[in-house]
């Protein structure tokens, strides 16, 4: 396989962007999915926004490479922009940490209320400094368990439990909070583990968990919604420094518009997949969140006098229950 420095130079990319004015975009989800229909949004309206002078080109389906792949490339300016999960980026970005805490977020409202604040822009800034402009924010649900072998109705049903969990510091030590063991399985390789016992369960949201086919092996599905971290569209910092004012301004302008056409797809999305799910024969239950909230309120408290406890203080405030 190439080497992501070496594919850079067979890529599309945009960091000159006078010459081509081309904006490219890769993700790896398929077309039908939210991301790629809001990313088609952000086309449609840059090109409608700039008269037809900045071309977009989507490239789904991983055809350019892994979610970190993608990520690095950007950064070289070898494509334009992709999308991240937040949970992704905070072992490179540690104010994308505070997504990952558990029970941040009231609910999606509350998420979009933060990530449209000050607060998400500030956030969104930091990544700068891995060479990336963060434009906006996709909604991503939010995360439950899915096992194997019964149901989660409380914390201690995970005890002695092995999961699968994204490399995410703040996942991980909630799954041990929890009682849990926490491994990070590739995703591509977990319908397998699954299937062979090598994990009793995982979590994520319903349309990951159906489009995996995980609810073919896993019969129970718990809504606890431990963690809603919300996925991060970037843009290489080489080629926002490229843009004329007059481009940003389109760019920033689509990107608000794809960000919105997002949300709504990801409400349907997310509700016609678990009702799939449901329909398929996994019992689906939704736990009290009380027990979950009491278990991790310690490991949150220690984050306090931290910048991510502040930020995460900041996040709370904007609760309408605060």
């Amino acid at each position: 396989m190439l080497s992501v420095a070496g594919l850079a130079g067979l890529l599309p990319g945009c960091a000159r962007l006078g010459a081509s004015n081309r904006i490219t975009l890769a993700h790896t989800l398929d077309e039908q999915h939210p991301v790629h229909l809001a990313m088609a949004r952000f086309r449609d309206e840059l090109i409608r926004l700039s008269g037809s002078t900045l071309a977009v080109e989507i490239f789904p389906n991983a055809q350019l490479g892994t979610e970190r792949e993608l990520v690095e490339l950007v950064q070289l300016g070898a494509i334009s922009m992709t999308k991240v999960s937040s949970l992704s980026l905070e072992n490179f970005a540690p104010d994308m940490g505070v997504y990952s805490l558990p029970y941040i977020f009231d609910d999606s409202e509350h998420q979009k209320r933060v990530v449209q604040s000050e607060i998400g822009q500030e956030i969104l800034s930091g990544l700068s400094k891995i060479l990336l402009k963060g434009m906006g924010h996709y909604d991503a649900g939010a995360r439950s368990f899915y096992m194997t072998g019964g149901p989660v109705n409380t914390p201690d049903d995970i005890r002695g439990k092995t999961l699968r969990v994204l490399p995410s510091e703040a996942l991980i030590k909630t799954v041990e909070t929890f009682g849990g063991a926490a491994t990070p399985i590739a995703f591509g390789e977990l319908y397998a583990a699954l299937q062979q016992g090598v994990v009793d369960g995982a979590e994520n949201n319903p349309p990951s968990v159906l489009s995996a086919r995980h609810h073919e092996v896993c019969n129970y599905y718990s809504l606890d919604e431990h963690v809603s971290a919300p996925d991060v569209v970037v843009m290489s910092q080489s080629v926002w420094d490229g843009l004329t004012e007059e481009q940003k301004g389109w760019a920033t302008e689509a990107m608000a518009a794809s960000e919105s056409y997002q949300r709504e797809l990801w409400r349907k999305a997310s509700d016609d997949a678990l009702a799939e799910i449901e329909a398929s024969g996994v019992a689906i239950n939704r736990p009290d969140k009380a027990p979950f909230r009491a278990a991790v309120a310690d490991f949150k408290a220690s984050f306090d006098g931290t910048r991510i406890g502040d930020l995460a203080a900041r996040i709370e405030a904007m609760s309408e229950t605060a």
